[in-house]
């Protein structure tokens, strides 16, 4: 635990009565508890804004001298102010059409339950029309399976089906659309794919990983005008959960969009991007080309609000879908499914390939690395690169990193030390989203070691959070009580609460530390004179509530570089 100081006082910001004049505030918090989440989580009561800056952090008596006539003064009445939340791995671009356009599953509670919302959608669309949606999950469902073509045929004779799994990782489609892709009975899997078959050995319609490579390739693509809706939409929600900051995937298309709402001024969270770069050489080196065109300067911001971050590659699946790169076989049903042990989404010396040719162009690198096989050849890749050619400052990241060995944990904790580079981007309110789902597939060992956080912390390995948001909720408050208390959706405590962190340590994975992995740390992440107003104002404070209630923390105001984005009209706080 962090020592806290009940003010924290800049003597040289309150110098002299010039100086105060000359740095006379538009803006001052007041009457409030200020997490700082600085060098020694200091806490305040109040801070002065000037020029979308922050200019001094103090007690309300130090901060209203900083207040003049055409200042405005918003009277915290006792709220918590932190820095804004940063999510360090999301698809909020990709995200935020489908969100708009297309079914969302991820409440629906039964079979019988989607099957009803695909009969609606059918009968609004043409015959012939694609009928999209995302998000169902097979642990949340009353019979606790995965959807089949079956189950959607009789309601979509005329309409090709394709529900995407909330891991992103698998979907279902329906037998118009597995004719339309030429996949049938005699069909076999990709390398690093799966056609799901039943008992008897017939295909059930779930197409894992590269699988999907045929259907993905007939489905309409999302406008550029659908696309900007969507991102406007997901910034809305964001800004009500006092997220200011994310690290985004996304294709060329998306980064275009992203572009275009930049320069017209509508884009209202500071986002670091990281293109797709394939599965191959020949396409990260497409990629490369693109990135240098549009952003000679990479990890420089836009008008501190976009830039290119760098790459992300897929070493593997998903361990939902069994699909993750493993030593040990998966479960099935609880039983061991005997010679799954996952696979690479790309061939590993390839993906080595790809990792030097990025790395030697001084291009970050974020890995999508879930099973324990995965997470080792990613660091090991990283340090091997590293020693062709040491660059410090590139951090090179983990994605997820559910799973590392100590070898991995040692590999982590020297790239950091040595480079730089090797954090883990991990998402804590995963244990919560799935929780108890994992157990018929990950077993009891594998679910008591799953995001070693607390290991992580003790060896000096710095982590970030994020949400992989379309796959779990939005919000930043269930990620930190998922790392707090580590308990999953319905009750139970199948993880190591070992493996445990403080909330102080859980928001400095949204706040601070997160700055660092978006290239932000000497702009946001704390609440600090000459850093940017990123502020998000919330009903209680996270340090002194139980960690139960930390999921249920409501966002009363959001502030992005001095303005406010958001403002709860529930709140009693005088904005």
């Amino acid at each position: 635990m962090f020592p806290i100081r009940t003010f924290l006082v800049l003597p040289a910001v309150f110098a002299a009565g010039a100086c105060l004049s000359a740095q006379q505030a538009d803006t001052v918090l007041i009457h409030g508890t200020i997490l700082t989440v600085d060098a020694k989580d200091s806490v305040a009561q109040a801070l002065a804004i000037r020029d979308g800056g922050i200019i001094a952090v103090g007690t309300d008596a130090q901060v209203m001298k900083l207040a003049g006539k055409a200042t405005r003064i918003v009277d915290l009445h006792g709220r918590t102010a932190t820095p804004g939340m940063i999510d360090t791995h999301s698809h909020y671009a990709e995200a935020g059409a489908r969100d708009l356009f297309q079914l969302k599953l991820e409440d629906a509670v039964s079979i019988a339950d989607v099957v009803a919302r695909v009969k609606a959608r059918v009968a609004l669309a043409k015959p012939g029309e694609w009928v999209r949606g995302v998000g169902w999950d097979e642990g949340k469902l009353a019979e606790r399976r995965y959807i089949h073509a079956s189950d959607l045929d009789a309601v979509s004779p005329n309409n090709p089906v394709l529900l995407i799994h909330t891991t992103l990782h698998y979907a279902t489609a329906n037998s118009y659309a597995l004719k339309l892709a030429g996949i049938n009975e005699g069909s076999k899997s990709p390398a690093n794919g799966t056609i799901d078959r039943d008992a008897e050995g017939h295909i059930t319609g779930v197409l894992k990983e590269a699988a999907r490579a045929p259907i993905s390739a007939l489905l309409p693509q999302f406008t550029q005008d659908e696309i900007k809706q969507g991102i406007l939409k997901e910034m809305d929600d964001l800004h009500r959960e006092g997220v200011t900051g994310f690290k985004d995937t996304l294709t060329g298309t998306q980064w275009t969009a992203l572009e275009d709402l930049e320069r017209d001024g509508k884009l209202n969270e500071r986002v670091c991007a990281l293109w797709r770069a394939g599965e191959s050489v020949a396409s990260a080196q497409t990629v490369l080309t693109a990135i240098q065109r549009t952003s000679p300067t990479p990890r420089a911001y836009r008008h501190g609000h976009l830039a290119t971050c760098g790459v992300k590659i897929f070493m593997d699946g998903s361990a939902m879908a069994r699909t993750a790169w493993s030593y040990q076989p998966w479960l099935k049903d609880g039983n061991v499914d005997e010679g799954n042990t996952g696979y690479p989404s790309v061939d590993p010396q390839v993906y080595r390939q790809m990792v030097r040719l990025f790395h030697q162009a001084g291009i970050s690198i974020g890995t999508h690395a879930i099973g324990e096989h995965a997470i080792d050849w990613v660091v090991d890749t990283y340090t091997l690169v590293e020693k062709e050619k040491p660059t410090v400052g590139l951090r090179h990241s983990i994605i997820h990193a559910n799973f590392p060995t100590p070898h991995a944990i040692d590999v982590m904790a020297a790239l950091e030390k040595q480079y730089d580079a090797g954090y883990p981007e991990v998402q804590p309110v995963f244990l919560w989203w799935f929780g108890e789902n994992w157990l018929p597939t990950l077993g009891a060992e594998r679910m008591r070691l799953i995001f070693p956080l607390k290991t992580y912390s003790d060896r000096g390995i710095r982590w970030t959070s994020g949400t992989d948001y379309s796959v779990a909720p939005l919000a930043p408050r269930y990620g930190l009580w998922a790392a707090v208390a580590r308990e999953a959706l319905r009750g139970k405590h199948p993880f190591d609460s070992a493996q445990a962190v403080d909330i102080h340590t859980a928001l400095r994975s949204y706040t601070v530390e997160a700055a660092r992995q978006l290239f932000l740390e000497e702009q946001v992440g704390s609440l600090e004179a000459g850093k940017r107003a990123d502020i998000a104002v919330w009903d209680r404070n996270p340090y002194s509530i139980r960690s139960s209630d930390l999921k249920n923390l409501k966002c009363e105001m959001t502030i992005i570089d001095g303005k406010t984005v958001y403002a709860s009209p529930a709140s009693a706080t005088a904005y």
